[in-house]
């Protein structure tokens, strides 16, 4: 089912330009999985500006988000951030996975069996 194109604020652009351009590690590990379909046939996109957010990892067609968080997220203005963004975004209709970085890097095929399992759910 094709889902209509959430607005972004075109002031991201250049923004999420420069994170994909500068990606982390977790994130450089995580995209070798999901670029090119290769998580199940779905086309999912690095630093995609989504309404006024840019979103690690996005699968348009699914509305599904995929977010890595590394220390920075343990300070509480991040989180109290984290959690208002993530309440918008769900008002949008989009669901966000979160993973730490450490899981990234320490239990990869974890990670993925997540992905595939939500992926999977939101296809009912």
């Amino acid at each position: 089912m094709k889902r209509p194109i959430i607005p972004y604020n075109p002031k991201l652009k250049e923004r999420a330009r420069e994170l994909r351009n500068n990606s982390t590690q977790s994130e450089r590990i995580l995209w070798k999985y999901l670029k090119g379909n290769q998580m199940l046939g779905y086309d999912f996109h690095r630093q995609k500006p989504v309404n006024n957010f840019i979103i690690d990892f996005f699968c348009q067609e699914l509305y599904l988000g995929i977010e890595l968080d590394g220390y920075s997220h343990l300070f509480e203005e991040k989180s109290i951030y984290d959690i208002k963004r993530e309440k918008k975004l769900k008002s949008l209709g989009v669901e966000i996975i979160r993973f730490w970085d450490e899981e990234v890097f320490n239990d990869i095929d974890n990670v993925l069996r997540v992905i595939e399992h939500v992926v999977l759910k939101s296809l009912k």
